[in-house]
């Protein structure tokens, strides 16, 4: 059965409180990512809170639309706890359980695990005028099946690159496709045409997927132009950039 969070529960995660004092993100978490590894049933998150002040923290997932509502969001997790206080100085583990709800067993499912903080209201008559904000941070869960080809740590080198027209069919973009099993996060990439280099905005691309990457100021690639990229790895690492001809098929 799949998770969905209480309305109660939603109600706080979508009101991105405006209140009384300008405050930094004091809640953090322990990491960039989670691998969760099909084998498992639950894996750990923590949360540690550096801050000065206690804080009333709400944790969810999401399957990729951060602008949809939490009561209505159905996943194959469950986190325990969801909503808590957590006080300065002090962590917090995050339990994330599997379900059992089936999910594709050749490829990684990719997930988004969701912390808001809440800080507490400000006292007094001098800080009833002055805001308060919610803060939201999120990071990608990737559910890796066990027995998949292949290694995540080389999956990015097996993507193949194109260009191809925008939508809308002004300006060209890249286009990376990714034939293999698991997520390739990029950090950066880097379009050399013609001598000059455009710096495009990284993003991930999904197993069996492919994505696109829109260039600024250019509407047509010359012969032999090169992409430069740099993966993510399971750990946030940005790996040494690697170079492909545009439109040849990568190596094995």
């Amino acid at each position: 059965m799949n998770w969905r969070m209480p309305k109660s529960l939603a109600a706080l995660a979508l009101c991105a409180s405006m209140w009384a004092q300008c405050v930094h993100a004091s809640v953090v978490i322990t990491g960039t990512r989670v691998i969760f590894p099909g084998e498992n049933r639950e894996v750990t998150v923590r949360l540690l809170n550096d801050g000065t002040t206690p804080a009333l923290v709400q944790a969810w997932i999401d399957t990729g639309n951060a602008k949809e509502s939490p009561e209505e969001i159905a996943v194959p997790f469950a986190l325990t706890p969801s909503m808590f206080r957590l006080d300065p100085g002090k962590g917090q583990s995050l339990r994330i359980l599997y379900t059992g709800e089936p999910l594709p067993t050749d490829r990684e499912s990719l997930f988004w695990l969701n912390v808001l903080e809440v800080p507490p209201k400000a006292e007094g008559n001098d800080d009833a005028n002055r805001i308060q904000l919610a803060f939201r941070t999120r990071i990608k869960v990737m559910y890796r099946p066990a027995g998949l080809p292949g290694s995540a740590a080389t999956a990015a080198d097996h993507l193949s690159w194109q260009i191809v027209p925008q939508q809308g069919g002004k300006g060209i973009a890249l286009k990376a496709t990714n034939a293999g099993p698991y997520v390739v996060n990029l950090g950066a990439i880097e379009l050399d045409a013609g001598g000059r280099k455009y710096a495009l905005q990284p993003n991930f691309v999904r197993p069996q997927d492919s994505a696109t990457f829109p260039v600024e100021g250019l509407d047509a690639v010359p012969p032999h132009a090169m992409v430069e990229f740099s993966a993510i790895d399971d750990w946030g690492a940005i790996k040494p950039p690697k170079k492909n001809t545009i439109g040849e098929k990568p190596n094995d």
